[in-house]
């Protein structure tokens, strides 16, 4: 694994990494990895172990997230997909199977609407277009928790959110690391980046894709429920849609196995 740092244009600090494919294999397909609110690249540790070199992976902290600078706002997904050409151009990657889960999955979309020539395909997880009418003053009442209480007084609320009932119980391990990267956040970051999913809208841009597009969903997911991934599958022209049966909404965390075989099954049809 290889970590890299690059400024963008406005000057913030962006730290993204990458993991060689085993290239006695032949030439890899290339995969571009987005994580979700609050987390960082190492978001995507499980799913890249059960990948075992099947691709070369490129893992980002977004601005605002990880390693890279936490900038005052206002962000927009737009802004993050810009952020992810630029270090895309940094890594010497003109185009990949672009993927990602929730937060990452709307700039993703972002991605693709704006720099549709750098994306060979498009992953989908547990994410949306648009989060509602609604969204925007929900988000923001979620920004201002943190910003009054701090981000301990999300956990309960996060923690039933991103993964189920029987898995929590499970894998303690798993919850016990995810809650600690997100309440590491810089609290002013994590209130722009909510203001900035309540805001998102990339429904406009759909019918206009034009590359294989799988979307994944968990069945028990009401951050970004079953209906939002079905009004991005009909919205998208050829898109493939899989329910994973009692999964939440952080399925690369709770089933990584099965999210690996999907996007390589995907980087397959490029």
């Amino acid at each position: 694994m290889k970590s890299s740092e690059i400024r963008a244009k406005d000057g913030t600090k962006l730290e993204y990494k990458i993991w060689p494919g085993n290239a006695s294999s032949g030439p890899a397909p290339r995969i571009v990895l987005l994580h979700s609110l609050a987390m960082d690249h190492r978001f995507w540790l499980p799913f890249i172990e059960k990948l075992d070199g099947a691709a070369e992976v490129l893992a980002v902290d977004c601005r605002g997230h990880g390693a890279s600078q936490k900038p005052p706002g206002p962000y927009t997904v737009e802004l993050f997909a810009n952020d992810l050409a630029e270090v895309m151009d940094d890594a010497g990657w003109s185009k990949a199977l672009v993927a990602g889960c929730s937060m990452g999955g709307c700039v993703a979309l972002a991605f693709a609407a704006s720099y549709p020539d750098r994306v060979e395909a498009l992953g989908l997880i547990d994410t949306t277009a648009y989060y509602g009418d609604d969204a925007p003053k929900a988000w923001e009442e979620r920004a201002q928790k943190a910003l009054e209480g701090g981000m301990e007084k999300l956990i309960g609320f996060q923690k039933s959110r991103w993964f189920g009932d029987a898995f929590r119980e499970a894998n303690t391990d798993v919850v016990e690391a995810a809650i600690a990267v997100f309440l590491a956040n810089d609290i002013p970051a994590y209130a722009e980046t909510c203001r900035m999913l309540g805001a998102c809208d990339v429904r406009a841009a759909m019918p206009s894709f034009n590359v294989p597009t799988r979307i994944i969903v968990g069945e028990e997911d009401y951050a970004a429920p079953v209906a939002m991934a079905e009004a991005m599958r009909d919205a998208i022209p050829g898109a493939t849609m899989l329910v994973i049966d009692k999964a939440r909404h952080l399925t690369p965390l709770e089933v990584p196995e099965l999210i690996a075989g999907e996007l390589l099954a995907l980087a397959k049809k490029i």
